[in-house]
């Protein structure tokens, strides 16, 4: 069996413990284009377990957190290989159901938050699955129960082992039935629909989420053989089939990096073309930076942004301070925040950053508090950013990331300060951004992997 650990791209799982040291004040220059959908990439691997038949996936970002997943579905059975960078083919021919209950499965499955999306896969195919408790990011807490809830819908019995913090599901046949979600989670909906597929009857989902990450993987199900419709809506209907067959699927530009790049530029007056970004799956990202007062133009899928020596963040119609907060698509989303946040330190006027979601995600910005920035924590959920208009650049700390997300903002804080900065623990960066050093480095950044 040829596997993605045998075949592993070059780089790609550098930096496993480490730190940057950045060399700020820099401006870049020239074009880059964003990699595969992260949280996109981590469902459409998972429903390559819906069938005996090969799967070829493009555009997979060989990023930390997509290789350990690939790696974990190699140990389960899964046939893998890379056939050309960023392309795989897998074959889940031959699960092998007992790996679950080795202490190999329990240590690399808690080690990683897209594990659980193999249940939903797994209960639809074999009538059973286990999981423990995943990890991820250290931003509050990310809870469960609206995927279980929806395989307990569906007929599965549910099991929680609090001694070894192991989740089983297992139900001989599911049936379809009616289910409003209690949120709209988008891994939730994701298990949920990848459990429906194959269930006697009809299921219909209200509150769905309706990301394009859960588009593209309701698309994918149909290029299988699956029958979902309300694709892009909160209300969908899957009509359950036996089996499902083999497919070719290519994943969607990451709209987070197409994000962060857009801050970077804006921080570092750096002049950038971001290259096919997937215009029409942004939703509302644009204009949410467009309201920081960074000037942008779309030229056919990609997104120029001119030097600019000075933004301003815009007011709402009244003259009050703008809010900017997450929310539920087609909202803005709560992994851009981090960004947004750090891009006003810079902008000339005030804005309001409010994370609904996440308890914890605003605890970075004591870091951009010693660079210099001026920041109101005002609570774990709300932040008030007092914009420095570039009279005071913010200076060269060391630091520590503590998420994905947090981590290239004090990234792009750091590319935009006076001076030298390092961040520690940046194997939180290269789980979600591949070789964004050597990538933003081509740019004319001054970034040293240590």
């Amino acid at each position: 069996m040829d596997t993605a650990v045998a075949n592993k791209p070059a780089g790609t799982m550098s930096g496993t413990a480490g730190s940057f040291e950045i060399t700020g004040g820099c401006r870049l220059q020239g074009s880059i284009e964003p990699q595969g959908a992260k949280n996109e990439a981590l469902q459409i691997l998972c429903a390559v377990l819906l069938t005996e038949e090969t799967c070829i996936i493009e555009n997979v970002p060989e990023i930390r957190d997509v290789i350990k997943l690939i790696e974990l579905l190699g140990k389960m059975g899964v046939q893998t290989e890379r056939l050309a960078a960023n392309t795989y083919s897998l074959r889940a021919g031959n699960i092998d159901l007992s790996y679950l209950e080795t202490k190999e499965f329990s240590k690399l499955g808690a080690a990683l938050r897209g594990s659980i999306m193999i249940v939903g896969p797994l209960l639809a195919r074999y009538g059973k699955a286990a999981i423990p408790r995943p990890g991820g990011d250290k931003i509050g807490r990310r809870r469960l129960d609206t995927h279980f809830i929806g395989f307990q819908n569906l007929g599965a019995k549910f099991d929680f082992d609090s001694t070894d913090n192991f989740y089983k599901v297992e139900a001989p046949r599911l049936k379809g039935t009616y289910m409003l979600l209690d949120e709209a989670s988008v891994t939730g909906t994701a298990n949920i629909v990848m459990a429906a597929v194959m269930a006697e009857g009809t299921t219909t989902i209200y509150n769905a989420a309706c990301e394009p990450y859960l588009q593209q993987l309701c698309k994918m199900l149909n290029s299988m053989g699956a029958k979902i419709s309300g694709i892009g809506s909160n209300l969908l209907n899957i009509e359950g089939v036996k089996n499902l067959k083999g497919t070719r699927h290519r994943i969607l530009p990451d709209m987070i990096e197409v994000g962060s790049f857009i801050g970077l530029a804006a921080m570092t007056q750096s002049e950038l073309t971001i290259k096919n970004v997937g215009l029409a799956h942004l939703g509302i990202i644009p204009s949410t930076f467009q309201r920081l007062g960074i000037k942008m133009e779309f030229r056919g899928d990609d997104i120029y942004i001119p030097a600019q020596e000075m933004y301003e963040i815009d007011t709402f119609i009244d003259g009050s301070i703008l809010t900017i907060a997450d929310q539920i698509w087609p909202g803005f989303t709560p992994d851009l925040l981090s960004v947004i946040l750090v891009t006003a330190t810079q902008a000339a006027g005030t804005v309001l950053v409010h994370q609904k979601m996440f308890e914890s995600r605003l605890f970075f910005v004591d870091k951009l508090i010693d660079m210099g920035a001026q920041i109101i924590l005002c609570d774990p959920h709300r932040a008030t950013v007092i914009g420095l208009a570039r009279k005071h650049p913010l200076k060269g700390i060391q630091m520590t990331s503590p998420d994905i997300r947090a981590g290239v903002a004090l990234l792009i804080a750091a590319l935009s300060a006076k001076g030298k900065s390092v961040i520690h623990n940046i194997e939180q960066i290269d789980r979600g951004y591949e070789r964004i050093d050597e990538r933003l480095n081509a740019l004319g950044a001054k970034i040293v992997r240590v």
